[in-house]
Parts: C-alpha cells; structure tokens; sequence
C-alpha cells in the first residue's frame, strides 16, 4: 500500500473522490434534479460535489454570490454525484462549470462534448480497490471471475481497467456492474458485488465501516479538472474568470483553514467528522500548479488508449485531437483571487 504523503498547509484536500452520492441529502441545496431548470441569462449554472472541495468552500462561503450581485447575476448550484454527471450536464448544457476527473474529461472531449478545462483544482488519491472486511480478495489478480462495481466514465472505472491491465486481466475477466458511487458502496455493502472500484468520500466511509482498501495506486488517479463549455467561455469571458479567481481563493483558503474545510466536507456529505479529515488531509493535494499543462497532457495521453482499447472512442486520432484542444490554461493565468468579494 502505498504510502500517504503527508499534510502540509499547501498540501490538503486534492479530490476527495468522487460523488456525492444520490443517497446523501443535501438541505438547501439544488441537487441532481436541478440539471432540467432552464437558464435564465443572468444565471451562472455550476456545480458542487464532495470529490471537489473546492467547490464545497467557494458554495459555503458565497463568494460567488457577493462578487455577481452587482451584476445582476444569479448563482445556480448544481450537485454532481459524480464525473459521468457532471459531463451530462455539461454536455446538455445544464451547467456552464462543473468538476471531473481528468480522465473523465478527456472522454467527454474525445466523443465530441465541447468542453475546455481551465483549472485543476486537485491532483488526488481518490481511487482504489475496495472488499469487504472478510473477503478473501487481496489481490488484482484475485478479481478474475468476480463482479465489481464501478461508475463508467469516472476515475474509479478507469482505475479499475489500469489495474487489471497491470495485473494481466482483461475487462471481460471481471463483470463490471455500472453503478453510481454511492450504490457501489450498498452493492459491496449487501454482497450484490465482490468488490468496488471506490471514491472518496464514499470510499473512506466505507473504510471506518471496515472495508478493506486492497489495491492502491497514485499514479491510476487522473487531477481533479474544473471543466466549462466553449459557449460559456466565448459568450461570457467575464464570469468564466470570475469562476477561476473564486477557485484560486478556495484553494488558499482551504490551505490555511483545513479543519474548517473538512468541517464543510463533513456536513456536505453527511459525513463523520473523522473521516472527512481523513479524505483532506491524507488522500488529498491541493498543492498542485493550477494551470492546465503539461504535467495533464501526459496523464492523459497515458490514459487515452485504453478508451479505444474499451471501444469508449472510436479512434486514437478522437484521443490525439481531444488531448491538443481540452485544455485551457488562459484563466488561471489572468488569475485575481482579490478581486473575489468576501460575502
């Protein structure tokens, strides 16, 4: 298992994983429902999600809400239960922001969603193997014949087909079932699955539970991407910038506040308090260059060929395209967390 890096104040909460999940209630919040509202033209529609902290702090601090008032712009949030979410809804345009894995984008991009990434907001471990207690499973190699439970289009998914790939194991040796995070937990939970290719939060909760974390591997997990529509950078410039000088505040805050943001996480998703500590402070790394580069392009040129391997894109020429036009570094760049107001 490898080993956690450890907390540092401009080391913290780097993507809790993924997923919200359905079951979580979120009082006073607009949850997956809210993806069919129309868009009033002064609204600004993104998302939250508990694998994105970031947005948590940013939605509890109402940063947003105080520096758009003046310009008659309402703030829509918009909860995603997980990567697959967040891109249908980019993808229909229900939301103009929303969070994913780095992975998950790239597929978007690849079948022709048009998004941009125009910050990382994390580079986590938010992925791993997971079995219950008294399962006799300790290895990759174990899973041949066994079902797992994994959400398609996520990080979780795609760490699932790295690690059977390096165990020798193709996808057809194990039956995926496609399930959100949260019912793959329930699914591990009532023995329906042999195992879970979890997120967190979901996952560490399963983990106090007594769920054992059989598999590991950092490098499987893609960056934490904050994605928006070309139409909303093209259309409103303005508030696409606003947006990533809100999350470069978050990110100085979270550093310096990580009790408080793990206090966020842990009302959020209707977490103990223990455990949302456990997915910031050890499973996570905001430390991390905000700017889409290099450091991404290579993750996902390393992960793009296993999508055509999946048949999830057509062509590798899909991947090499999607790779040279995803990312977007030209708001990061211009970043200004002063100019976001304090509500």
């Amino acid at each position: 298992m490898p080993h956690l890096r450890p907390f540092t104040r401009r080391s913290l909460l780097g993507a809790v994983a993924v997923a919200a999940a359905s079951a979580l209630a979120l009082t006073g919040c607009a949850g997956e429902g809210s993806t069919g509202q129309a868009k009033a033209a002064g609204t600004l529609n993104i998302d939250f999600a508990t694998y994105n902290p970031l947005s948590l702090v940013i939605k509890d601090q109402g940063w947003l809400e105080a520096s758009l008032k003046d310009q008659g712009v309402t703030v829509n949030w918009v909860q995603s239960a997980g990567s697959n979410k967040a891109n249908e809804a980019l993808r229909s345009g229900a939301i103009d922001v929303g969070s994913t894995a780095g992975s998950a984008a790239l597929l978007a991009r690849s079948n022709s969603s048009p998004i941009k990434t125009i910050d990382i907001f994390s580079q986590p471990e938010w992925a791993a193997l997971v079995v219950p207690a008294e399962s006799s499973i300790t290895s990759v190699a174990d899973l041949k014949g066994k079902s797992v439970a994994a959400t398609k289009g996520t990080d979780p998914y795609f760490f699932l087909l790295q690690a059977l790939e390096q165990a020798g194991l193709k996808p057809g040796d194990v039956t995926v079932e496609n399930l959100q995070h949260a019912d793959g937990r329930t699914a591990l939970e009532n023995g329906s699955v042999q195992a879970w290719s979890g997120l967190d939060p979901i996952m560490a909760g399963a983990e106090q539970k007594g769920a054992k974390l059989f598999y590991r591997n950092l490098d499987f997990n893609t960056y934490g991407f904050l994605n928006a529509t070309e139409s909303f950078l093209k259309d409103k410039p303005e508030l696409a910038q606003t947006v990533v000088n809100a999350y470069e505040k978050a990110r100085a805050w979270a550093a310096a506040n990580p009790d408080k943001t793990a206090e966020i996480l842990a009302k959020v998703a209707g977490l103990d308090p223990a455990v949302a500590k456990t997915v910031i402070l050890e499973r996570s790394n905001l430390d991390v260059a905000p700017a889409p580069g290099e450091a991404q392009r290579k993750v996902l040129e390393k992960i793009g060929p296993t999508f055509v391997e999946t048949g999830d894109v057509k062509t590798q020429k899909q991947i090499d395209d999607a790779v040279a036009s995803l990312l977007d570094d030209s708001l990061v760049k211009k970043a200004d967390p002063s100019a976001v107001k304090d509500s």
